[in-house]
């Protein structure tokens, strides 16, 4: 190949390379995806009404993608979907090595504009514990939110249970278990990470998570997706969000940004 035919093929790469960044940079800084879905929960308490969840997870906020502004903008577009209960699966600030990073309280401020007659609920992930658990639980009540560290609550019809951030070791899902079965309601635990989608007992039908970004970047001919959406087996729904922000690079690719709008309630009776 001449000089002049590999500088052209060099140009051709640079162009190719700076079209797939602007692609990625565009889908990361679109607004969210509401995804919706319905599930009944054998548990169901009787006589309680349906009630509509809210699950958002990965906000990592950033200086360069999600600042603050970004996501305050995003909550108040959010709080007009009117949930009953909001649930927040972890990652709520981004460690970066390249990137500036905002400070816990200022990261996790505007997600205390989320409003819900039943309340907002969050678990730590892999970010929020390299932050520092003493420092994220500061900002997350200081946001009004109800931080769930392996602890299970009453939320209207639910017995919610949070467990603590499992892909850094730091959960016990035994415990968190045993305290959601001390409860009335029905049974809906929450989670950052899906290491213990296999291990749901019987009597936990529905499991929601966060963390694996979909894939976060997703070639057309890349086929190994990240667990993502809606996973159904016999007796258990999982569903993981895609999440807000970004990881890593601030880029997406065939992996939207999403929140799910969730309708939990009776089974139908025939």
């Amino acid at each position: 190949m001449t000089r002049r035919g590999l500088g052209t093929g060099f140009a051709l790469l640079a162009m190719l390379v700076l079209a797939v960044c602007v692609v990625g940079w565009c889908e990361a800084q679109r607004d969210p995806l509401v995804r919706h879905a319905t599930i009944a929960l054998p548990d169901w308490p009787e006589g309680a009404a349906p009630i509509t969840i809210l699950l958002l997870s990965d906000t990592h906020v950033s200086r360069l993608s999600m600042p603050p502004e970004r996501l305050r903008r995003i909550v108040a577009g959010l709080n007009r979907t009117r949930p009953d209960l909001i649930l927040i699966a972890g990652d709520m600030v981004s460690e970066s090595l390249i990137f500036p990073t905002v400070p816990s309280r200022e990261a996790v401020a505007p997600l205390g504009g989320l409003r819900a007659p039943l309340g907002v609920y969050a678990v730590l992930g892999n970010h929020d514990h390299a932050r520092g658990v003493a420092e994220m639980r500061r900002a997350i009540v200081r946001a009004g939110i109800t931080l769930l560290k392996d602890k299970a609550v009453r939320a209207g019809p639910l017995a919610l249970g949070g467990i603590d951030d499992s892909v850094t070791d730091h959960s016990d899902f035994e415990s968190t278990v045993h305290q959601m079965r001390a409860l009335p309601g029905a049974k809906v635990i929450l989670s950052h990470g899906i290491s213990y989608r296999n291990f749901l007992p019987p009597d936990i039908h529905l499991m929601l998570a966060g963390h694996t970004h979909c894939g976060q970047i997703n070639p057309p001919f890349f086929s190994g997706r990240r667990p993502c959406g809606m996973i159904r087996w016999p007796g258990h729904s999982l569903i993981v969000g895609a999440g807000l922000g970004t990881s890593i690079v601030p880029l997406r690719w065939n992996a939207p940004p999403d929140v799910w709008l969730i309708r939990v309630g009776p089974p139908q009776r025939r």
